[in-house]
């Protein structure tokens, strides 16, 4: 055993090199350790153990992207000061324990954030999984993976698709070879993504690739929804974009690819993300061979998988606009039933249908939906209403509009349950039927 201190430092020495960690109130961070690199529009390279000391840099790598005014507002503002635009983004972070047994091997969740595929990182404070850390004695890995026009789309030679899935999957083979050396067990690891990430996960199922990295899933607020019929529309976008090569420069992709994205009125919800994984180029099938290839996996992986109930609140709610219109009377009435169908949609039913084809064909799988619950929360459990709950954080959370009505004490308490249920699926892949389930949530084995 370590003797814990409040602030201090602390060096692995692992097989991949000495790696420098701080440590804070009984929690160890590696962060931002590279995984990988890559050129711009080609696959990652596995990075090489090192002979020196591994440093993280002073500010957050992330990917090139833009701002988006609706997470500000809805989520919280970005300090820029904290990040540096990298457009070879394959950094992970660890957090752990200070205190484990010698022997000890404690379970892995790997972290895959969301934001459409397009923005946010491994490492932000509303994600920072040091409550959960701290709770419930397991590792956490957050990983950052290239995004939007560098990471999901592609389908030519000078541009292939799905470069992001091959950095996840590069990342996924760094903790399965690595993280014993941090007091991790590699037969057991958890993928955990919310919103896009989700979407990633349920696609790094039937990757080519990843055979043994991990052991089971848990998909939150995945848009499955939007998976299919994505082709043509992606192949439009792509060709529009030929302008930006690999020699252009950065900002002039970031402040232009806006002005080609797909048009909602010609290709309807699938629109509102136009990145994303991409069927019949590697490491995935063709479109028409996904459901078969998730019901052949069905016995690898254990499924947690759900959604909040009102997950299109996020983005119809939040418009200023539309609420002046819409919030009293007969248009209240016609918003709330616009975000109930477009819940369903979206989120709601294409996770029901995968999890009973999952359970068919003999797979282990839990269904989860999370309420508010309270009478005046605006926003009910919108899109993003599980993060607060899993990671916690009330700092990184006290300017967000999502959680405006909502008193930080209901968020704490339902929220140390939901962390100690995620935990218990992750260490065994179960959840059993006498543990406590809070009131927000509604979950079953399928």
């Amino acid at each position: 055993m370590t003797t814990q201190q409040n602030i201090g430092t602390h060096n692995f020495h692992s097989s991949f090199g000495k790696i420098f960690a701080v440590k804070e109130n009984g929690i160890l961070k590696a962060k931002s350790i590279r995984y990988a690199h890559s050129e711009r529009f080609e696959k990652p390279v596995p990075e090489k153990p090192s002979v020196s000391e591994i440093f993280f840099p002073e500010r957050t790598p992330v990917c090139p992207q833009n701002i988006s005014p609706l997470l500000e507002k809805m989520i919280g503002k970005i300090d820029l000061d904290l990040f540096d635009v990298e457009e070879s983004t394959q950094f992970l972070s660890i957090y752990r324990p200070e205190n484990i047994d010698q022997n000890e091997k404690l379970s892995v969740v790997v972290w895959i954030h969301g934001g459409s595929y397009e923005i946010g990182c491994g490492d932000l404070s509303t994600a920072d999984p040091t409550d959960w850390v701290k709770e419930q004695n397991i590792i956490v890995v957050t990983v950052s993976y290239r995004l939007g026009f560098f990471g999901f789309l592609g389908g030519s030679e000078k541009r292939p698709a799905n470069l992001g899935l091959f950095d996840i999957i590069e990342a996924l083979k760094w903790i399965k070879t690595y993280i014993n050396d941090f007091g991790g067990d590699q037969e057991n690891i958890t993928l955990l993504g919310q919103s896009s990430g989700g979407d990633a996960i349920a696609h790094l199922m039937i990757s080519d690739g990843v055979e043994n990295l991990f052991q089971r899933v848990i998909i939150q607020s995945a848009p499955l929804g939007l998976r299919n019929n994505r082709q043509k529309m992606l192949t439009e976008f792509l060709e529009k974009t030929e302008r930006f090569t690999a020699e252009t420069d950065i900002l002039e992709i970031i402040e232009n690819y806006k002005n080609f994205v797909p048009s909602f009125f010609k290709y309807g919800l699938k629109a509102a993300m136009p990145f994303g994984a991409q069927y019949g180029f590697p490491p995935l099938c063709r479109e028409d061979e996904s459901i078969q290839k998730w019901k052949e996996n069905a016995k690898k992986y254990d499924v947690l998988i759900g959604l909040n109930d009102d997950e299109t609140s996020f983005y119809l709610k939040a418009s200023d606009s539309m609420n002046k219109y819409l919030n009293q009377g007969l248009g209240k009435k016609i918003l709330n039933k616009t975000i109930r169908a477009t819940t369903e949609i979206i989120y709601g039913k294409p996770a029901q249908i995968f999890a009973e084809n999952y359970a068919e064909a003999g797979g282990n799988v839990y269904l989860f939906r999370i309420h508010s619950r309270l009478i005046n929360n605006f926003f009910g459990a919108a899109h993003a209403f599980d993060l607060p709950l899993l990671f916690g954080n009330e700092n990184a959370w006290k300017s967000s509009g999502l959680l405006k009505d909502v008193p930080w004490k209901c968020i704490h308490e339902n929220g140390q349950i939901v962390r100690s249920l995620w935990a218990e699926f992750a260490r065994s892949g179960n959840i059993s039927e006498s543990s406590e389930i809070p009131s927000m949530l509604e979950l079953r084995k399928v």
